[in-house]
């Protein structure tokens, strides 16, 4: 069975910092490229970051583009989102996910999804 398991959410203050971690069991997760998305109250899911299966290449949505950092630890099987300069715009469910192919933008194009973690950012 697979898990994908966030945790590292919580409130913070404009311009504070966020590391959210991913545990990933069930599913060969060095072979899997990963990505975070995150959804806010009344809007779609949203793309965030995504991180090749070996680490080596990234992409970021424009809005969080220089402030935040996707990583990985595949040797403990672990997915890594390092959020600064957190703005209230940011709070949000936040959503690890495995990539089965396609278009790594897309949250249809992801097989196995986490329950999310909630970050809240207070002006």
């Amino acid at each position: 069975q697979v898990r994908l398991v966030e945790s590292g959410g919580g409130l913070v203050q404009a311009g504070g910092s966020l590391r959210l971690s991913c545990a990933a069991s069930g599913l060969s997760f060095n072979t899997y490229r990963m990505g975070w998305f995150r959804q806010a109250p009344g809007r779609e899911r949203e793309f965030v970051a995504t991180i090749s299966w070996g680490g080596d290449t990234t992409h970021y949505s424009d809005s969080v583009k220089g402030r935040f950092t996707i990583s990985r630890d595949n040797a403990k099987r672990m997915l890594y989102l390092q959020m600064s300069s957190l703005k209230p715009e940011d709070t949000a469910v936040y959503t690890c996910a495995a990539f089965s192919g396609g278009n790594f933008y897309y949250a249809s194009d992801y097989l196995y999804w986490g329950q999310g973690t909630q970050v809240t950012v207070s002006s």
